[in-house]
């Protein structure tokens, strides 16, 4: 196995001490937003490998990415099974992410959209690195984020009538159209129309109602005879607006479940979904893709007749998941998605090895604790890549996140 050295993203919208924090370094000052484990070539994590004839030698061999080395030998580094199925690639991106401010509103394409609209911007010969380019490749996007520290986002559409009454309660009476609407048209028309009638108004005007939302929620928020759950939802909404004042993306995330998971709970992203993480520290899984379609909060591109294409109108359970514990000591948090697999393993002082299979490439970082992978130790932050067919074992005491892919 290799031990990574791996970047770190500094997005504006980073905690200035989250990941810090947990890799027990000094804060530089600056927004330090994502740490990236894996053979993206956006930021390749690197490893050191022995230098040839002098095995274990780590130190005498030489850094390399870690997308190289497995465009250099796919089989050998991902194993016959993992090429056949995903092809020469790692299809999967491990990421810590900490959030300091919001992230913009987003949904991102099934694997169909992503083909179509990647090929239809090659045809029109839009440049990759354009402002104004949606799709940057051809896959699609599912991820995975499990909170290392409490964790706040919002995720999917509430049932129509449910937002109608959050826009009812706050007393804005520019509101009251959406709130008409949400409950006069069925569910998938409602939605589509509350949404594309709030990122088409003109801006300038729409000003003065996300102001005056603001104002409402955070009346709310702060009204001891508001409901806790309702109190968190206005709080989080009045927070959007402080951070991005006028918006219309702060209406439309009235439209969505306001989600605060524990440390160890998840939430799964498929195709479609609308989503933003608010605030918190997690670890986060991903197809290997960088499609994103926004839907505000955001300086960047909206475009906004893509974003309803891709969007499913349909009110949906955020569905928190809690790790399934397993007989072997594995907690795994179940998805339906075959590029990538978290599971995670809270080990003790004293008890034996968690033996790991070897017939996939894999990705060990360590959250917590001291633990040990085979004879290598890890603290807080670190990862290792194990590549396929390799036995590892772990020891504690510590815990260790294991990123993989199903096969």
């Amino acid at each position: 196995m290799d031990r990574l050295a791996n970047t770190v993203r500094p997005y504006a919208w980073g905690s200035v001490t989250a990941i810090p924090e947990l890799l027990a370094v000094e804060p530089t000052g600056e927004p330090q937003a994502e740490l990236w484990m894996g053979a993206h070539p956006g930021a390749p994590s690197r490893i050191t490998r022995p230098a040839p004839g002098i095995p274990g030698m780590t130190d005498r061999g030489h850094a390399e990415a870690l997308s190289d080395v497995i465009a250099a030998d796919p089989e050998g580094e991902l194993g016959t099974a993992a090429v056949k199925k995903f092809g020469p690639r790692l299809p999967f991106l491990f990421k810590v992410l900490a959030a300091g401010a919001p992230l913009s509103l987003q949904v991102h394409p099934n694997l169909a959209q992503a083909q179509e609209g990647y090929a239809d911007e090659e045809r029109r010969h839009v440049p990759i690195g354009a402002v104004d380019r949606n799709y940057k490749d051809a896959n699609h996007k599912p991820e995975l984020i499990c909170a290392l520290t409490e964790f706040n986002g919002l995720c999917g559409f509430r049932v129509p009538t449910e937002s109608a009454a959050f826009f009812d309660a706050l007393g804005v009476d520019s509101l009251k159209p959406y709130a008409d609407l949400l409950r006069a048209r069925p569910e998938e028309a409602a939605l589509r129309e509350v949404l594309t009638a709030v990122l088409t108004a003109d801006r300038t005007e729409l000003a003065a109602t996300v102001t005056a939302t603001a104002h409402a929620a955070a009346r709310l928020a702060a009204d001891p005879a508001t409901e806790p759950t309702a109190a968190a939802a206005y709080a989080a909404y009045a927070d959007l607006a402080h951070h991005f004042p006028g918006d219309p993306g702060v209406l439309a995330a009235i439209l969505l479940n306001h989600v605060r998971l524990q440390p160890g709970e998840a939430l799964f992203l498929g195709a479609g979904v609308p989503h933003a993480y608010l605030d918190g520290l997690g670890v986060e899984i991903m197809a290997n893709s960088d499609n994103v379609l926004r839907c505000g909060l955001t300086p960047k591109h909206v475009d906004v007749p893509e974003l309803l294409r891709v969007v499913r109108f349909e009110a949906t359970d955020p569905g928190v998941l809690r790790p399934e514990a397993t007989p072997d000591g594995e907690e795994l948090y179940a998805t339906p998605i075959d590029e990538f697999r978290l599971s995670r393993y809270v080990l003790a002082e004293g008890a034996a090895p968690a033996h790991l299979p070897d017939g996939a490439p894999q990705i060990l970082l360590c959250t917590a604790g001291s633990p040990r992978a085979g004879d290598l130790p890890l603290a807080p932050g670190e990862s290792v890549f194990v590549p396929a067919g390799e036995k590892t074992e772990l020891s504690g005491p510590g815990t260790v996140f294991r990123a993989t892919v199903v096969i």
